[in-house]
């Protein structure tokens, strides 16, 4: 854009002319002031296209978190596979969410239930679209495939991954995103009138949307494809499969965290936006640093409560139940990160770390199997946070972020009625019934095709040799070895 400029040499032979001249000068002025707002206007829109983009290379990021936790949690034997089915969640997901996924989400106008628009994002209006939103809810999606993979590892077949990976990105997480995110969803808190019992879900950064789609997805795939061989012995006991790196389960653990500051804050979706028209400079961004406070707050609460819990409980301070009563109190705090103080952040993660260990515990007694806890943490803690959104969110966060003024039902426990709370119950049936009959079938029908669980001798030997040609490690030649040396993780 060329420079601005206004001199008085400009300016005086139309001043000191006749009137008609005056009306000259006006518009000449005007046309200065309109080229200074559309320059500040740029830049606003720039500032926040650059914010929702680091924001998605951030949580794109967490899924190298999701291959290092993965990879750390499982076997030495079956490192190249989990890795790898992390890498294709990206990589197909990326297909899939492209051609259908963003439609059946976002694609406007549309009913409640399904977008109907922007198939293989085409005639996609340039007015109002921009390819960052696009990017960044490709790596929500994404990040749904990889909690269920979790579930699943160590004895399914890599097709079943494919398949699974694909319908889940494509299909089924974009009609929840659609639901509780789209403008025109049935319950989403962005709608202009008909709100879900006058509130609409709110649902941030997708403690349901996103936590409790893959976890549920997990749940049915690990319950239908039944326990790893060994995992329980003759007499029901629970036998303790330990991952073979500590390391790389911290190193993921990290990679998460960070990445949960765009997966959180980055929910915003923009920076420069002002909530007052006072003059002061309170805004979004003020919004958005409360919510990375609110975020880290949960997860340290989380993971020392874990860190005391499970010494009272089992004697041990325990590395990798630190690590994931972390991601616990992470998953919880998603859904009302924006709307909460962080007081009750602190009340979010102590809670979700004891929803953590109880879901552990009722899956050893049902002889549940799932190595990476993705289930118990994603889908248990996810549908806590939901519920802790109802009980804690603040009346002014809830208006300033999703409008309406005072009157708008906000948290139980703040003085806001039950109108919330029920709302987000009807979330939490309406995911879990949603994903249940979709995945479930989908799992049931894979395995009546005998295509979800590998052979019992291949399980034994390990899927990086029977199915990807070699083991992740040079090592004894059966992968083990470093499977003993591994961090104790029971």
């Amino acid at each position: 854009m060329a420079a601005l400029s206004c001199s008085a040499a400009d300016l005086s032979p139309l001043l000191s002319a006749a009137a008609t001249n005056a009306t000259a000068a006006a518009d000449y002025i005007c046309a200065q002031f309109d080229a200074v707002s559309n320059k500040f206007v740029d830049t606003a829109f720039a500032v926040d296209t650059t914010y929702l983009l680091f924001s998605a290379y951030m949580v794109f990021a967490m899924q190298l978190g999701f291959a290092m936790l993965c990879a750390g949690s499982v076997r030495a034997k079956n490192t190249m596979n989990i890795m790898l089915t992390n890498v294709l969640d990206a990589a197909a997901g990326g297909l899939f969410y492209y051609l259908f996924g963003f439609a059946l989400a976002f694609g406007s106008p549309s009913n409640g239930f399904v977008g109907s628009h922007f198939f293989g994002l085409k005639n996609v209006p340039s007015s109002s679209f921009d390819y960052g939103f696009f990017l960044y809810q490709w790596c929500f999606a994404i990040a749904a495939a990889g909690i269920t993979s979790g579930s699943i590892a160590e004895r399914t077949q890599f097709v079943a991954y494919l398949i699974y990976s694909s319908f889940l990105t494509g299909f089924v997480y974009p009609l929840v995103s659609h639901w509780f995110w789209s403008a025109n969803g049935w319950a989403s808190a962005s709608r202009a009138d008909n709100l879900l019992f006058g509130s609409g879900v709110i649902d941030f950064a997708g403690s349901g949307v996103v936590h409790m789609v893959g976890g549920i997805a997990g749940l049915w795939g690990a319950l239908i494809e039944g326990p790893r061989i060994g995992r329980f012995d003759h007499d029901g006991k629970p036998v303790s499969l330990r991952g073979h790196s500590g390391t790389l389960v911290v190193l993921g653990t990290f990679l998460l965290w960070f990445g949960w500051f765009g997966f959180n804050p980055g929910s915003f979706l923009t920076i420069l936006k002002p909530y007052r028209e006072s003059g002061s400079f309170y805004g979004q961004w003020s919004a958005v640093g409360r919510t990375a406070v609110t975020t880290t707050l949960a997860g340290c609460t989380a993971a020392l409560t874990t860190l005391f819990g499970k010494r009272l409980l089992i004697g041990h301070w325990n590395l990798i139940d630190v690590c994931n009563g972390l991601l616990g109190g992470f998953a919880a705090i998603t859904s009302g990160c924006s709307v909460v103080e962080p007081w009750a952040a602190v009340v979010c993660g102590f809670v979700a770390a004891w929803v953590l260990i109880g879901c552990n515990k009722l899956a050893e007694k049902l002889k549940y199997d799932d190595p990476l806890e993705a289930a118990q943490l994603h889908a248990g803690c996810g549908a806590w946070g939901v519920i802790f959104t109802a009980l804690f969110a603040e009346e002014v966060y809830v208006a300033e972020i999703y409008g309406g003024g005072v009157g708008r039902p906000f948290g139980l426990l703040m003085g806001g009625g039950g109108a919330l709370l029920a709302a987000h119950l009807v979330q939490i049936v309406a995911i879990t019934g949603w994903v249940s009959v979709t995945m479930g079938t989908l799992f049931l029908g894979l395995h009546s095709l005998k295509l979800l669980r590998i052979s019992p001798d291949d399980e034994m030997a390990g899927m990086d040799l029977t199915s990807h040609g070699g083991y992740a490690y040079h090592g004894d030649g059966n992968g083990e070895a470093e499977n003993q040396r591994g961090f104790i993780m029971a």
